[in-house]
């Protein structure tokens, strides 16, 4: 059975420390690989630079995709997923601070399978982390690999 993660991709430290603490605390057990930036995640996705040896039997189970990155956007980086044969079917949810309608639509439009607005209040977010596990994570059929 190949090791299933979920890969966050996330600049903000703060952002990235509750995001691993709501896991933790809705009992998501899943290894979650965190990639800061948009270059990061490209090159994680297509064993290139730094992950260039990274472990083939890894599948991801879900990407959590923030928008606002340095080097490449989030936006930028699901064309890029979506453009290629090998990460075209991987679920990728937006999950930002943004609230401007045209970054819901860009989203959609380029293939997110999901848009979520990071709650500001912990309880919130926890529950939000605790829907999006529940979902993707264990009612989700996905795609075969």
């Amino acid at each position: 059975m190949p090791d299933r993660v979920i890969v966050l991709v996330e600049d903000n430290a703060n952002d990235e420390e509750l995001m691993l603490r709501a896991f933790r605390k809705s009992n998501i057990v899943h290894r979650v690989v965190v990639v800061r930036d948009g270059a990061e995640a490209l090159d994680y996705f297509f064993c290139r630079g730094a992950y260039a040896d990274r472990p083939t039997g890894e599948v991801t189970q879900v990407v959590l995709l923030d928008l606002k990155l340095p080097k490449v956007d989030g936006l930028d980086v699901l064309r890029a997923l979506r453009a290629d044969e090998r990460t075209r079917l991987i679920p990728v949810v937006i999950l930002t601070s943004s609230t401007e309608d045209q970054d819901l639509v860009r989203g959609y439009g380029l293939g997110a399978n999901s848009y979520v607005r990071k709650p500001v209040d912990f309880t919130q977010f926890v529950e939000a982390v605790r829907q999006l596990g529940l979902y993707w994570l264990g009612i989700n059929q996905a795609a075969p690999v």
